[in-house]
């Protein structure tokens, strides 16, 4: 069964009012389609929306999105669904969208005893409500992605709204971290188009996908820390892209024992920096 990626209920309910106004240089094809004009709607086809999803990994078997109907476009941008899946390496990646009973600072507390690297991708709304923790991210050598500015569905923008939505965040990251770089993307709600794709991608970033999940953010529903332990384990897979959910109480209290799980395994976790090969499959 592909796993798809719906908004949370909760997730939707605190930030509605909040944000109501919300290397690889390898590999990129040498020569793609011009852009839509930037002020234009994005044209037919290009403008066609995707939800991420995939076939879980289960049983030692690689994941897939082989049936999805998007996987070239995926290679063609150079998008990030799975790294080198003949190693035995881990990429931790959490989306903070909001901040829920300070279980950020938990995360980090963990990754710092455990001297475990991860990317977090933040919204508007996070870099303004949470600048300490933006802050103690970028110090402890975490790398920050963008997660857009109002967590909108990206597949209806035109270029140029793109281009503003991943510009805000990256402005205000810099403000509050003195840090300017900023490679990696993670489309809200996993929802994209040729067009996401392509803008975000001019403008430097490199969007990343994932190849591990589970229903861990609806914060109505957690269902506890062995429940995230077994369904994060059950999937592991040499070159994963691990995709948890800051607000979860399960992930907070499950890391440390994921991360201890899988280093017994042999598994390494790496920064996506270190990525030097993409697979589709």
């Amino acid at each position: 069964m592909a796993i798809r990626r719906w908004q949370a209920a909760g997730a939707a309910a605190l930030i509605a009012g909040t944000l109501a106004s919300a290397g690889l240089p390898h590999g990129r094809a040498a020569a793609e389609p011009a852009l839509p004009r930037a002020d234009a709607a994005p044209a037919a086809g290009w403008s066609k929306a995707y939800h991420f999803g995939f076939k879980k990994s289960k049983n030692g078997e690689l994941p897939s999105i082989a049936e999805e109907g998007f996987q070239p476009l995926l290679e063609k941008h150079g998008a990030i669904f799975l790294g080198d899946t003949s190693r035995k390496e881990l990429y931790l990646t959490f989306d903070n969208g909001y901040e829920k009973d300070g279980l950020t600072g938990d995360i980090l507390d963990v990754l710092q005893e455990k001297q475990v690297p991860a990317i977090f991708f933040i919204t508007g709304h996070y870099v303004k409500s949470e600048p300490e923790l933006v802050k103690r991210m970028a110090a402890e050598g975490h790398l920050i992605g963008n997660h857009s500015w109002s967590h909108p569905d990206m597949s209806t923008l035109p270029p140029q709204k793109i281009k503003q939505e991943l510009a805000d965040v990256k402005q205000a990251v810099a403000e509050v971290t003195g840090v300017q770089k900023m490679d990696y993307l993670r489309a809200p709600r996993g929802i994209f188009s040729e067009t996401m794709l392509a803008a975000s991608g001019a403008e430097g970033y490199r969007n990343v996908f994932w190849s591990v999940a589970y229903k861990d953010w609806d914060t109505s529903a957690q269902r506890g820390a062995e429940h995230a332990y077994r369904s994060v384990m059950a999937q592991l897979h040499p070159g994963a892209v691990l995709l948890l959910h800051a607000v979860s109480s399960d992930n907070a209290r499950a890391l440390g024992r994921i991360i201890d799980g899988a280093r017994a395994q042999g598994y390494e976790f790496k920064s996506l920096d270190a990525m030097d090969k993409r697979t589709y499959r």
